[in-house]
């Protein structure tokens, strides 16, 4: 094959267009139009011949390199095959078998004295004598493929019939449709014969009545799987809806370089049965919050089914010291870990007896569209302290993958180890765990925390530090080597942080005080501001309240000189602590048959009773009523610190302060929805014994290590 030449009167392509060559000069070539304007160019030699579309007018084509790649993906013969045929196509154009050959040429293909048409004829001659019978239209096509894709396209390829090549291009419309469709819409996966029916509906929808035939149904089956591979939607109603929900490539690795920087927030079902109280089992809520710079992980633990979200006090958490616990090993401490400790101690009082556990200030927070995470009383919780919360797209777990992994991290490093364990799924779940020596949630809840002080000891593969990329970290290394570029500065909260962290909600403050949720709260300290405006004119005047869920006897107002505690006008009639579990189980019990507040007299005086009741034990309760006595028991052990809070002798902030949660609604049915199925299977009859003596499950209270598997 000859090369292409550039020389003066020569037409060339460039951009698109023809021009004819006027002057070569070194490094610049001149150009111009045969039309009436004269159009003229001088253009440098390497910008003309990097055009993609530049090209000799009548001139062979540009010379291409072999595609060594793809030449290796066939079979030896073939490719022996193709280059043998490129050998052959150089000679009929060049006289030369290789390319620069050197040497005499056969006289029957030398270009000087023959014709193309009659090197061609001759190459076939050649060939049919040496056994290959192949014709001169045959060694022009060769010539032709050779001159458009190289060796390569002089490879033989197998055209084999595709069920996809064979069917009628408006089926393949309408199917695709169909599986769009049910993807977006993440629809449970049905049988072949319900695509098959719906595809045909909407052909004869958008063609008319036996216009388009389909397919037979054996065929359509082979169809509907190849167009499923086609377009990556096969596979699992999960898997579909994971595939879709992943953006669009390149990815790029999630980096955070300082403490903080970057925290990932998610909350999930734990796959292990406890035991709420009075032998009633559920399935504990997992909040988690990890640091992607540390590995660092926090969590706490909440009955199930309930609508009270944990985001503040994991915020709490991530900012204050863990004190170490009694029965604690040494080498858990803050002391005996690579953290400098003596340093951080001199700064900050609090992380004197503290465990080996990175306090960070969250910068960024990252969370799912979880009613939870994006409530109003989240977001006032992450203003309050001066972090940004960035909401990732609905469905989209890969945008915060980081905190995705670390439930499976949990399951199989924690959850597996306990009594109680379900699996990741119900085909993996045994027959009889709800007979297995269940764990009560606070027994849970202090079991993690342990297991979160040594998971701060444990090296974690993703950590390594620039100066030691072979060396895998643990959390506290990772803290440790990044103290010194990112400080420590310790942020103490006071009494008035924590009620910042509360629910918020505006009332309006009346002669009788604030109303809400059929309870009335009212004190001296409310006068002067009763009737009044609180100048706030995004809210109607009305003013800020906070309240706190698991202690509804009382509320805190935002006034002129701060938060004033008011209590409720019925607190003294109910001997008992109670939660918003009760409270909502007695407003849908109690018929209202008077006035407002008689009314609110009756359920105070029903909700006094129900409280004596439920702490007798030899008082039967309905199976209702036992578990709003299980979950109220439960949501206890988060019950909000006085307002003289000591913070350095505060154990654990998941034991000492109510999270934010969301504003209960008044219809809101008590009993909850996710696990009710769950929970009916595995609860059976509740025994009536203390859930020590029950036959059905016996609360274990022995924590000995050697009982202990995970530990060992």
């Amino acid at each position: 094959m000859t090369r292409p030449v550039v020389e003066v009167d020569s037409l060339v392509v460039f951009e698109g267009r023809r021009w004819r060559v006027r002057g070569i000069g070194p490094g610049q070539i001149w150009l111009s139009q045969d039309d009436a304007g004269g159009t003229t160019a001088v253009v440098a030699l390497p910008t003309l011949l990097s055009d993609p579309g530049f090209e000799v007018v009548g001139g062979p084509p540009p010379l291409k390199v072999p595609q060594s790649g793809l030449l290796e993906t066939v079979p030896a013969q073939v490719r022996e095959r193709a280059l043998a045929i490129a050998r052959h196509v150089r000679e009929v154009e060049t006289g030369h078998p290789v390319v620069g050959g050197e040497g005499p040429v056969r006289d029957a293909f030398d270009p000087a004295r023959t014709t193309l048409a009659q090197r061609e004829q001759a190459k076939a001659e050649e060939l049919t004598a040496a056994g290959h019978p192949v014709s001169r239209a045959t060694v022009r096509r060769w010539r032709e493929r050779y001159g458009r894709g190289g060796v390569w396209a002089l490879v033989r390829k197998r055209r084999g019939t595709t069920v996809l090549g064979q069917a009628d291009a408006r089926v393949l419309a309408a199917l695709e449709k169909e599986l769009r469709q049910e993807e977006e819409r993440s629809r449970s996966r049905g049988f072949v014969k319900r695509m098959y029916r719906q595809t045909r509906w909407r052909l004869e929808e958008q063609h008319g009545v036996g216009v388009v035939e389909m397919p037979a149904p054996s065929t359509f089956t082979k169809l509907l799987r190849r167009m499923e591979e086609h377009h990556r939607l096969e596979g699992t109603v999960a898997q579909r809806r994971s595939r879709s929900s992943r953006p669009a490539p390149p990815f790029t690795a999630t980096v955070a370089l300082r403490p903080g920087e970057l925290v990932m927030m998610d909350s999930t079902p734990l796959d292990v049965l406890g035991v709420l109280d009075n032998g009633v089992r559920g399935r504990p809520e997992l909040t988690t919050a990890l640091d992607v710079a540390t590995g660092s992980l926090w969590g706490i633990l909440r009955p199930p089914g309930s609508k009270l979200t944990d985001v503040a006090v994991l915020l709490a958490q991530l900012m204050t010291p863990l004190v170490m616990r009694p029965g604690w090993g040494e080498c858990l401490s803050m002391a005996a870990s690579v953290i400098p400790h003596a340093r951080l101690a001199a700064l900050d009082e609090r992380l004197a007896e503290a465990a080996a556990r990175p306090v960070i200030v969250p910068e960024t927070v990252v969370v799912d569209q979880g009613k939870v995470f994006v409530s109003p009383a989240t977001v006032a919780a992450c203003e309050s302290l001066g972090i940004s919360l960035q909401p990732v797209p609905p469905a989209n777990g890969p945008a915060k993958g980081h905190v995705e992994r670390t439930f499976g991290s949990v399951n199989t490093l924690f959850c597996q180890w306990l009594p109680g364990y379900l699996g990741s799924n119900v085909s993996e779940r045994g027959s009889k765990v709800e007979k297995e020596p269940l764990w009560t949630l606070t027994e849970l809840q202090a079991l993690f925390d342990e297991f979160l002080a040594h998971w701060h000891h444990r090296p974690h593969q993703g950590l390594r530090h620039p100066l030691m990329p072979k060396k895998a970290l643990t959390p506290n290394q990772m803290w440790a080597a990044l103290l010194p570029v990112a400080g420590y500065v310790p942020v103490p909260l006071g009494a008035q942080d924590y009620v910042e962290l509360l629910p918020v909600r505006w009332q309006a403050i009346t002669d009788n005080g604030i109303r809400f949720d059929y309870r009335t709260y009212d004190g001296a300290c409310l006068n002067g501001y009763r009737g009044e405006d609180s100048g706030v004119t995004a809210r109607q005047g009305r003013w800020e309240v906070h309240h706190n869920p698991y202690d509804p006897a009382r509320i805190w107002v935002r006034l002129a000189d701060g938060f004033v505690e008011v209590p409720w006008i019925h607190a003294t009639r109910v001997s008992l602590p109670f939660t918003h579990h009760v409270w909502e189980h007695i407003c849908a019990v109690v018929e209202r048959t008077a006035s407002r507040d008689e009314h609110e007299a009756q359920l105070a005086l029903a909700l006094d009773d129900f409280l004596k009741r439920a702490s007798k034990k030899e008082t039967k309760l309905s199976r209702r009523e036992r578990r709003v006595v299980a979950k109220s028991h439960a949501a206890q052990t988060l019950a909000a610190p006085a307002a003289e809070l000591d913070l350095l002798s505060a154990p654990t902030l998941s034991f000492g302060l109510a999270g934010v949660y969301e504003a209960p609604e008044v219809d809101d049915e008590t009993v909850p929805d996710e696990d009710d199925a769950l929970l009916a299977g595995l609860e059976g009859s509740a025994p009536d014994d203390a859930p020590g003596e029950s036959a059905g499950s016996a609360i274990r209270t022995d924590t000995r290590t050697e009982d202990d598997l995970w530990l060992l």
